[in-house]
Protein backbone atom coordinates (compact mmCIF):
# COMPACT_ATOMS: atom_id res chain seq x y z
CA UNK A 1 0.00 0.00 0.00
CA UNK A 2 1.16 3.20 -1.04
CA UNK A 3 2.04 5.59 1.38
CA UNK A 4 1.21 9.31 1.18
CA UNK A 5 3.56 11.60 0.48
CA UNK A 6 4.74 14.98 1.72
CA UNK A 7 4.19 16.87 -0.84
CA UNK A 8 0.18 14.85 -1.08
CA UNK A 9 -0.05 16.05 2.47
CA UNK A 10 1.04 19.31 2.73
CA UNK A 11 -1.50 19.79 -0.72
CA UNK A 12 -4.58 17.90 0.92
CA UNK A 13 -4.25 20.33 4.22
CA UNK A 14 -3.89 23.38 2.38
CA UNK A 15 -7.23 22.07 0.70
CA UNK A 16 -8.90 22.36 3.83
CA UNK A 17 -7.69 25.27 4.87
CA UNK A 18 -8.64 27.14 2.23
CA UNK A 19 -11.86 24.83 2.16
CA UNK A 20 -12.29 26.12 5.87
CA UNK A 21 -11.30 29.64 4.46
CA UNK A 22 -14.13 29.64 1.62
CA UNK A 23 -16.93 28.19 3.57
CA UNK A 24 -16.27 30.77 6.45
CA UNK A 25 -16.56 33.75 4.27
CA UNK A 26 -19.32 32.34 2.59
CA UNK A 27 -20.93 32.11 5.61
CA UNK A 28 -19.57 35.78 6.47
CA UNK A 29 -20.81 37.33 3.23
CA UNK A 30 -24.14 35.54 3.24
CA UNK A 31 -25.38 36.68 7.06
CA UNK A 32 -24.45 40.10 6.05
CA UNK A 33 -26.26 39.77 2.90
CA UNK A 34 -29.29 38.92 4.43
CA UNK A 35 -28.70 40.99 7.02
CA UNK A 36 -28.93 44.07 4.42
CA UNK A 37 -32.12 42.39 3.10
CA UNK A 38 -33.64 42.09 6.00
CA UNK A 39 -35.57 45.35 7.93
CA UNK A 40 -34.00 46.99 10.65
CA UNK A 41 -35.70 46.49 14.22
CA UNK A 42 -36.15 49.45 16.27
CA UNK A 43 -36.55 47.53 19.48
CA UNK A 44 -35.24 44.58 21.52
CA UNK A 45 -38.06 43.04 23.43
CA UNK A 46 -35.43 40.28 25.38
CA UNK A 47 -33.11 43.30 26.39
CA UNK A 48 -35.93 45.90 26.84
CA UNK A 49 -34.08 48.87 25.09
CA UNK A 50 -33.78 50.17 21.35
CA UNK A 51 -31.60 48.81 18.73
CA UNK A 52 -29.06 51.31 17.13
CA UNK A 53 -29.70 52.47 13.39
CA UNK A 54 -27.61 53.11 10.61
CA UNK A 55 -25.69 56.36 10.94
CA UNK A 56 -25.71 59.12 9.15
CA UNK A 57 -22.36 59.40 6.50
CA UNK A 58 -21.00 62.44 6.18
CA UNK A 59 -18.08 64.27 6.37
CA UNK A 60 -18.40 65.48 9.73
CA UNK A 61 -19.18 62.04 11.30
CA UNK A 62 -15.85 60.73 9.51
CA UNK A 63 -13.86 62.79 10.59
CA UNK A 64 -14.89 62.33 13.75
CA UNK A 65 -15.12 58.92 13.94
CA UNK A 66 -18.79 58.42 14.72
CA UNK A 67 -19.89 57.19 12.02
CA UNK A 68 -17.36 54.06 12.41
CA UNK A 69 -18.44 54.17 15.84
CA UNK A 70 -22.06 54.51 15.37
CA UNK A 71 -21.65 51.35 12.58
CA UNK A 72 -20.39 49.07 14.78
CA UNK A 73 -22.83 49.09 17.20
CA UNK A 74 -25.41 49.14 14.30
CA UNK A 75 -24.06 45.86 12.91
CA UNK A 76 -23.86 43.89 16.80
CA UNK A 77 -27.69 45.23 16.88
CA UNK A 78 -29.25 44.31 13.94
CA UNK A 79 -27.19 41.38 13.00
CA UNK A 80 -29.14 38.33 11.87
CA UNK A 81 -30.45 35.98 14.63
CA UNK A 82 -28.98 38.32 17.63
CA UNK A 83 -31.26 36.68 19.77
CA UNK A 84 -30.45 33.24 19.22
CA UNK A 85 -26.50 33.12 18.95
CA UNK A 86 -26.91 35.22 22.69
CA UNK A 87 -29.06 32.67 24.26
CA UNK A 88 -26.70 29.77 22.24
CA UNK A 89 -23.40 31.55 23.84
CA UNK A 90 -25.51 31.75 27.24
CA UNK A 91 -26.63 28.07 27.42
CA UNK A 92 -22.90 26.83 26.15
CA UNK A 93 -20.91 29.22 29.02
CA UNK A 94 -23.69 28.31 31.95
CA UNK A 95 -24.13 24.12 30.48
CA UNK A 96 -20.92 23.43 29.22
CA UNK A 97 -17.89 25.33 30.68
CA UNK A 98 -20.31 25.62 34.20
CA UNK A 99 -20.20 29.33 34.40
CA UNK A 100 -21.97 30.32 37.22
CA UNK A 101 -23.52 33.54 35.92
CA UNK A 102 -24.87 34.73 32.75
CA UNK A 103 -23.97 38.49 32.52
CA UNK A 104 -24.42 38.93 36.22
CA UNK A 105 -27.69 36.82 36.15
CA UNK A 106 -28.17 33.48 37.36
CA UNK A 107 -30.67 30.74 37.77
CA UNK A 108 -31.72 28.60 40.81
CA UNK A 109 -35.05 26.40 41.75
CA UNK A 110 -36.43 28.20 38.83
CA UNK A 111 -35.86 31.76 39.73
CA UNK A 112 -33.82 34.32 38.33
CA UNK A 113 -31.65 37.02 40.22
CA UNK A 114 -28.66 39.21 39.56
CA UNK A 115 -25.66 39.43 41.46
CA UNK A 116 -25.33 42.42 43.93
CA UNK A 117 -22.62 41.87 46.37
CA UNK A 118 -20.76 43.51 48.29
CA UNK A 119 -22.49 46.18 50.36
CA UNK A 120 -21.54 49.72 48.83
CA UNK A 121 -22.06 51.66 52.01
CA UNK A 122 -20.75 54.84 50.41
CA UNK A 123 -24.19 53.96 48.11
CA UNK A 124 -25.81 53.78 51.21
CA UNK A 125 -24.73 56.69 52.56
CA UNK A 126 -25.78 58.56 49.67
CA UNK A 127 -29.11 57.42 49.39
CA UNK A 128 -29.60 58.29 52.99
CA UNK A 129 -27.88 62.38 52.23
CA UNK A 130 -30.34 62.72 49.39
CA UNK A 131 -33.17 61.48 51.91
CA UNK A 132 -31.80 64.00 54.44
CA UNK A 133 -32.03 67.33 51.74
CA UNK A 134 -35.84 66.30 51.20
CA UNK A 135 -36.08 66.07 55.05
CA UNK A 136 -34.13 69.60 55.42
CA UNK A 137 -35.93 71.24 53.10
CA UNK A 138 -39.38 70.17 53.10
CA UNK A 139 -40.01 68.17 56.57
CA UNK A 140 -38.04 69.80 59.27
CA UNK A 141 -41.04 71.98 59.98
CA UNK A 142 -43.90 70.69 58.32
CA UNK A 143 -45.24 68.73 61.56
CA UNK A 144 -45.51 65.53 59.17
CA UNK A 145 -44.64 61.98 59.94
CA UNK A 146 -42.55 60.08 58.49
CA UNK A 147 -41.05 56.95 57.90
CA UNK A 148 -38.73 54.61 56.01
CA UNK A 149 -39.28 51.03 54.80
CA UNK A 150 -36.49 48.54 52.58
CA UNK A 151 -37.46 46.12 50.07
CA UNK A 152 -35.23 43.10 50.12
CA UNK A 153 -34.04 41.94 46.75
CA UNK A 154 -34.98 38.25 45.37
CA UNK A 155 -31.19 37.87 46.76
CA UNK A 156 -31.72 37.45 50.32
CA UNK A 157 -34.38 34.13 49.93
CA UNK A 158 -32.53 32.50 47.30
CA UNK A 159 -28.15 33.34 46.71
CA UNK A 160 -26.74 32.01 50.13
CA UNK A 161 -28.91 28.95 49.85
CA UNK A 162 -27.34 27.97 46.20
CA UNK A 163 -23.56 28.98 46.71
CA UNK A 164 -23.43 32.61 45.56
CA UNK A 165 -22.91 35.75 47.35
CA UNK A 166 -25.12 38.11 48.91
CA UNK A 167 -24.94 41.43 50.82
CA UNK A 168 -25.54 42.00 54.62
CA UNK A 169 -29.50 43.31 54.34
CA UNK A 170 -29.39 43.87 58.07
CA UNK A 171 -26.25 46.15 57.94
CA UNK A 172 -27.56 48.10 54.70
CA UNK A 173 -31.44 48.64 56.81
CA UNK A 174 -29.13 49.57 60.12
CA UNK A 175 -27.05 51.69 57.97
CA UNK A 176 -29.51 53.80 56.26
CA UNK A 177 -31.96 53.98 59.41
CA UNK A 178 -29.03 55.51 61.98
CA UNK A 179 -28.70 57.97 59.33
CA UNK A 180 -32.56 58.85 59.41
CA UNK A 181 -33.45 59.74 62.70
CA UNK A 182 -35.91 61.44 62.06
CA UNK A 183 -37.96 58.67 60.20
CA UNK A 184 -39.86 55.45 61.68
CA UNK A 185 -38.61 52.17 60.38
CA UNK A 186 -41.50 49.94 59.18
CA UNK A 187 -39.79 46.29 58.85
CA UNK A 188 -41.12 44.09 55.76
CA UNK A 189 -38.58 41.55 55.00
CA UNK A 190 -40.49 38.64 57.79
CA UNK A 191 -43.67 39.56 55.56
CA UNK A 192 -41.97 38.15 52.25
CA UNK A 193 -40.13 35.01 50.26
CA UNK A 194 -39.03 33.91 47.27
CA UNK A 195 -42.43 33.13 46.10
CA UNK A 196 -43.55 36.59 46.13
CA UNK A 197 -41.18 38.21 43.64
CA UNK A 198 -41.39 36.93 39.63
CA UNK A 199 -39.07 34.36 38.50
CA UNK A 200 -37.43 36.28 35.73
CA UNK A 201 -37.95 39.74 37.21
CA UNK A 202 -36.63 42.21 39.98
CA UNK A 203 -40.07 43.17 41.16
CA UNK A 204 -42.68 41.46 43.73
CA UNK A 205 -45.49 40.48 42.41
CA UNK A 206 -48.80 42.28 43.55
CA UNK A 207 -51.47 39.77 44.36
CA UNK A 208 -48.63 38.71 47.05
CA UNK A 209 -48.15 41.79 48.84
CA UNK A 210 -51.51 42.53 50.43
CA UNK A 211 -49.81 41.76 53.77
CA UNK A 212 -47.39 44.08 53.33
CA UNK A 213 -49.24 46.96 52.29
CA UNK A 214 -51.68 45.94 55.27
CA UNK A 215 -48.73 46.19 57.59
CA UNK A 216 -47.53 49.63 55.85
CA UNK A 217 -51.24 51.19 56.43
CA UNK A 218 -51.38 50.03 60.44
CA UNK A 219 -47.88 51.01 60.78
CA UNK A 220 -48.81 54.84 59.52
CA UNK A 221 -52.40 55.02 61.05
CA UNK A 222 -54.39 54.46 57.62
CA UNK A 223 -55.93 51.51 58.45
CA UNK A 224 -56.06 47.46 57.97
CA UNK A 225 -56.26 47.42 54.27
CA UNK A 226 -56.30 45.87 51.99
CA UNK A 227 -59.83 44.83 52.66
CA UNK A 228 -61.37 42.14 51.58
CA UNK A 229 -62.72 42.15 47.94
CA UNK A 230 -59.55 42.14 45.84
CA UNK A 231 -60.22 40.79 42.29
CA UNK A 232 -57.48 39.51 40.33
CA UNK A 233 -56.61 40.30 36.76
CA UNK A 234 -54.28 38.73 34.29
CA UNK A 235 -52.56 40.15 31.13
CA UNK A 236 -53.46 37.50 28.47
CA UNK A 237 -49.73 37.80 27.05
CA UNK A 238 -47.20 35.76 28.84
CA UNK A 239 -44.46 37.73 30.84
CA UNK A 240 -41.04 37.84 30.16
CA UNK A 241 -38.70 39.45 33.14
CA UNK A 242 -35.71 42.08 33.06
CA UNK A 243 -33.45 38.91 33.63
CA UNK A 244 -34.65 36.26 30.78
CA UNK A 245 -33.15 39.57 28.39
CA UNK A 246 -29.88 40.05 30.45
CA UNK A 247 -28.81 37.00 30.28
CA UNK A 248 -30.27 35.78 27.38
CA UNK A 249 -30.60 32.11 29.01
CA UNK A 250 -33.97 30.60 27.80
CA UNK A 251 -36.61 30.95 30.86
CA UNK A 252 -40.27 29.76 30.98
CA UNK A 253 -42.74 32.85 30.93
CA UNK A 254 -44.87 33.30 34.00
CA UNK A 255 -47.92 35.40 34.18
CA UNK A 256 -48.72 38.92 35.54
CA UNK A 257 -51.79 39.56 38.05
CA UNK A 258 -52.99 43.11 39.17
CA UNK A 259 -55.88 43.66 41.60
CA UNK A 260 -59.16 45.79 41.15
CA UNK A 261 -61.40 46.51 44.10
CA UNK A 262 -64.61 48.41 43.99
CA UNK A 263 -64.54 51.66 43.77
CA UNK A 264 -61.25 52.06 41.97
CA UNK A 265 -63.44 53.77 39.08
CA UNK A 266 -63.68 56.70 40.77
CA UNK A 267 -59.99 57.17 41.32
CA UNK A 268 -57.86 59.49 39.25
CA UNK A 269 -54.37 59.60 38.79
CA UNK A 270 -52.61 62.67 37.74
CA UNK A 271 -49.10 62.55 35.61
CA UNK A 272 -47.23 65.74 36.08
CA UNK A 273 -45.00 65.48 33.45
CA UNK A 274 -47.90 65.09 30.75
CA UNK A 275 -50.66 67.33 32.62
CA UNK A 276 -53.18 64.47 31.85
CA UNK A 277 -54.65 61.60 33.95
CA UNK A 278 -53.40 58.11 33.57
CA UNK A 279 -54.93 55.12 34.17
CA UNK A 280 -53.77 53.14 37.70
CA UNK A 281 -53.31 49.95 35.05
CA UNK A 282 -51.82 51.09 31.59
CA UNK A 283 -52.64 47.55 29.52
CA UNK A 284 -51.23 49.56 26.78
CA UNK A 285 -48.00 50.27 28.33
CA UNK A 286 -47.78 46.43 29.63
CA UNK A 287 -47.80 45.70 25.50
CA UNK A 288 -44.45 47.63 25.30
CA UNK A 289 -40.98 46.95 26.04
CA UNK A 290 -41.45 46.49 29.81
CA UNK A 291 -44.43 44.66 30.78
CA UNK A 292 -44.05 46.09 34.42
CA UNK A 293 -45.08 49.55 32.86
CA UNK A 294 -48.39 48.18 33.67
CA UNK A 295 -48.98 49.47 36.72
CA UNK A 296 -48.85 53.36 36.80
CA UNK A 297 -47.58 53.48 33.68
CA UNK A 298 -44.00 52.48 34.52
CA UNK A 299 -41.41 55.25 34.92
CA UNK A 300 -43.03 58.34 36.22
CA UNK A 301 -41.43 61.34 38.18
CA UNK A 302 -44.20 62.53 40.14
CA UNK A 303 -47.86 60.96 40.24
CA UNK A 304 -51.03 61.84 42.37
CA UNK A 305 -53.40 59.67 43.39
CA UNK A 306 -57.04 60.70 45.09
CA UNK A 307 -59.40 58.23 46.03
CA UNK A 308 -62.56 59.80 46.85
CA UNK A 309 -63.83 57.12 49.49
CA UNK A 310 -60.97 57.18 51.49
CA UNK A 311 -60.49 59.31 54.80
CA UNK A 312 -60.12 63.17 54.22
CA UNK A 313 -57.05 62.91 56.90
CA UNK A 314 -54.95 60.25 55.52
CA UNK A 315 -52.38 61.97 52.98
CA UNK A 316 -49.27 60.56 51.96
CA UNK A 317 -46.15 61.28 49.96
CA UNK A 318 -44.43 58.14 48.66
CA UNK A 319 -40.92 58.65 47.72
CA UNK A 320 -40.04 55.83 45.80
CA UNK A 321 -38.15 53.58 43.54
CA UNK A 322 -39.90 51.11 40.49
CA UNK A 323 -41.54 48.97 43.56
CA UNK A 324 -43.43 51.27 44.71
CA UNK A 325 -46.06 51.34 41.44
CA UNK A 326 -47.27 48.24 42.40
CA UNK A 327 -47.66 48.79 46.03
CA UNK A 328 -48.87 51.99 45.69
CA UNK A 329 -52.65 50.90 44.35
CA UNK A 330 -52.77 48.46 47.85
CA UNK A 331 -51.97 52.16 50.29
CA UNK A 332 -54.20 53.81 48.29
CA UNK A 333 -57.50 51.92 49.30
CA UNK A 334 -57.25 54.34 52.66
CA UNK A 335 -55.27 57.15 51.61
CA UNK A 336 -57.15 60.08 50.12
CA UNK A 337 -54.57 61.64 48.43
CA UNK A 338 -51.32 59.58 47.53
CA UNK A 339 -48.09 61.39 46.18
CA UNK A 340 -45.36 59.33 44.20
CA UNK A 341 -42.28 60.97 43.97
CA UNK A 342 -38.94 59.46 41.82
CA UNK A 343 -36.13 61.52 42.57
CA UNK A 344 -34.26 59.39 39.98
CA UNK A 345 -36.08 61.35 37.68
CA UNK A 346 -37.02 64.90 38.88
CA UNK A 347 -34.47 66.67 41.17
CA UNK A 348 -36.35 67.07 44.96
CA UNK A 349 -35.01 70.60 44.64
CA UNK A 350 -38.10 71.27 42.27
CA UNK A 351 -40.89 69.22 44.06
CA UNK A 352 -41.38 72.69 46.17
CA UNK A 353 -42.97 74.07 43.33
CA UNK A 354 -45.06 71.35 42.50
CA UNK A 355 -46.83 69.77 45.79
CA UNK A 356 -47.10 70.45 49.35
CA UNK A 357 -46.02 68.54 51.99
CA UNK A 358 -48.14 70.53 54.94
CA UNK A 359 -50.48 67.94 56.40
CA UNK A 360 -49.02 65.00 54.90
CA UNK A 361 -47.28 61.96 55.54
CA UNK A 362 -44.18 60.94 53.98
CA UNK A 363 -42.72 57.31 53.70
CA UNK A 364 -39.43 56.48 51.49
CA UNK A 365 -39.84 53.20 50.40
CA UNK A 366 -36.74 52.01 48.31
CA UNK A 367 -35.31 48.71 47.10
CA UNK A 368 -32.40 47.52 48.41
CA UNK A 369 -30.88 47.10 44.74
CA UNK A 370 -31.52 50.92 44.30
CA UNK A 371 -30.06 51.63 48.11
CA UNK A 372 -26.80 50.01 46.94
CA UNK A 373 -27.01 51.73 43.56
CA UNK A 374 -27.86 54.76 44.33
CA UNK A 375 -26.04 57.15 41.82
CA UNK A 376 -29.61 57.00 39.97
CA UNK A 377 -30.79 59.11 42.84
CA UNK A 378 -30.68 63.23 42.17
Amino acid sequence: MRRETCKETEKRERGKAVLTIILSAGLILGLAVYGLLLPDQEVSRWERRRLASAPELNGDTLLSGSFMSGMEMYLQDQFPFRDGLRSLKALVSCGLFRQKDSHGVYTAGGYAAKLDYPLDTDSVDYAAERFACVYGQYLEESGSEIYVSVIPDKNQFLAEKNGYPCLDFGALTERLTEQMPYASYIEIAPLLELEDYYRTDIHWRQEKITGVAAAMNRAMGFGDGPEEGWQERRLPAPFYGVYRGQSALPMPAESMVWLETEGMENWTVYDYETDSEIPVYDLEAAEGMDPYALFLSGSKSLLRIENPAAPEENRLILFRDSFGSSIAPLLAEHVRELILADIRYISPALLGELISFEGRDVLFLYSESVLNNSETLK
